[in-house]
């Protein structure tokens, strides 16, 4: 559906720059537009590779296990109904893991994996479990101690400070969080009761 949205868009700038005769505004804005891309599919992936780099260090050292078993007891609340030592959870502790060191892109295998360990736990295979629910929510939510693509992209973009806004995001993201499991966690107890 998107993709016929964006076709639509830009259907409709070259038809309103050929009426208006501006196509030729309309093509070197295309022709700049997609230069700019690629510089900052570039930086961004300078700053994916420094992020993984750091994320396989953070691996072999031990940190990540550490990480690993300071969040288990939380998750153990927010996961109720996944066996002790499933795939499932060490997937999801390493997922979100790696979502909160911001490393986004190199989260998502991790978060694959656990939905597909999920998936196999859940009875109603066409119905996602409260177990799906709760990992998409705190994926959706997206906490973050350095949330380096933003960060990547302010930079991009000319911010004399591109690090200023991370408290922020902090304090959004853990109420996004917490307002997602306190919803999931009210409509699970309502739906058991019926």
């Amino acid at each position: 559906m998107l993709n016929y949205i964006w076709f639509g868009m830009i259907t409709f700038g070259f038809i309103v720059g050929i009426m208006n005769g501006r196509i030729n505004e309309v093509t070197n804005a295309v022709i700049e537009s997609a230069g700019d891309a690629i510089k900052l599919s570039i930086n961004l992936l300078g700053i994916m590779c420094l992020w993984s780099g750091l994320m396989e260090i953070a691996e072999k050292s031990g940190l990540v296990k550490n990480i690993a078993s300071i969040v288990k007891p939380l998750l153990k609340f927010l996961f109720p109904k996944i066996p002790r030592n499933h795939p499932a959870m060490g997937a999801i502790v390493m997922n979100l893991a790696a979502n909160i060191l911001g490393l986004g892109n190199a989260a998502t295998p991790l978060g694959l994996k656990a939905m597909t360990e999920l998936q196999k736990l859940n009875p109603l295979k066409q119905t996602a479990s409260n177990e799906i629910a709760m990992f998409l929510v705190l994926n959706t939510a997206s906490l973050q101690l350095i949330p380096t693509s933003v960060i990547a992209i302010r930079s991009q973009a000319g911010s004399t400070n591109p690090v200023e806004i991370i408290s922020t995001i902090w304090v959004a993201s853990a109420f996004a969080a917490i307002a997602g499991i306190i919803s999931l966690k009210v409509f699970s107890y309502v739906g058991r009761k019926r």
